[in-house]
């Protein structure tokens, strides 16, 4: 009776591993490399130079502010003793604020920019994702693993550049080319 009620859980153990391994044969897998796809969009290369533009007056101010600070400290560092310790206490009160003023400027962009990058990151990423599962459903894929996560995958599972054509299909941009996509990395 006892070998009789060891033996049943046995079966059941290698029935299940022999079905699993019938199902895994089958399954359809895919690798992408999601970052890829999302920045070699044709969508992310006009964002970053819309950002660029958008941004670039900005960053040409401090680009002065810092130059101005600089040709003050050059200033103090050539008086050689002709200045009177009021106007040296003026230039240094002045390249002092122009500091402040550049460290808020300097602040000011880096968050405006982050949150513009982060806002359109996200919201190319729910496209991407849209994407990715509408050509894994036409490729009748049972499986998408981001490469970021496999340790191996053979480059024949890889998927990228069709991800990253079909995005660019899916949402043209207007006067953009899209690049063809690169050999894929792992």
């Amino acid at each position: 009776m006892f070998s009789r009620m060891g033996f049943k859980p046995l079966l059941a153990c290698s029935a299940l591993f022999v079905f699993s391994q019938v199902a895994a044969a089958q399954m359809k897998i895919a690798v992408v490399d999601i970052q890829k796809a999302v920045f070699e969009s044709a969508e992310i290369t006009k964002a970053n130079a819309d950002m660029q533009a958008t941004f670039k007056p900005r960053q040409d101010k401090i680009n002065l502010l810092a130059s101005e600070i600089q040709a003050l400290q050059t200033q103090l560092q050539n008086s050689n003793g002709k200045l009177t310790p009021a106007q040296e206490a003026d230039i240094q009160a002045n390249a002092a604020k122009k500091q402040r003023e550049l460290k808020y400027a300097q602040d000011d962009l880096q968050s405006d920019a982050d949150a513009y990058r982060n806002d359109t990151l996200q919201k190319s990423s729910v496209k991407m994702n849209e994407v990715i599962k509408k050509l894994a459903e036409a490729k009748g894929l049972d499986l998408v693993i981001d490469s970021q996560t496999a340790h191996f995958y053979k480059p024949a599972l890889d998927i990228t550049d069709e991800v990253i054509a079909a995005y660019n299909k899916a949402y043209p941009v207007p006067g953009i080319t899209p690049a063809k996509p690169g050999p894929a990395a792992k």
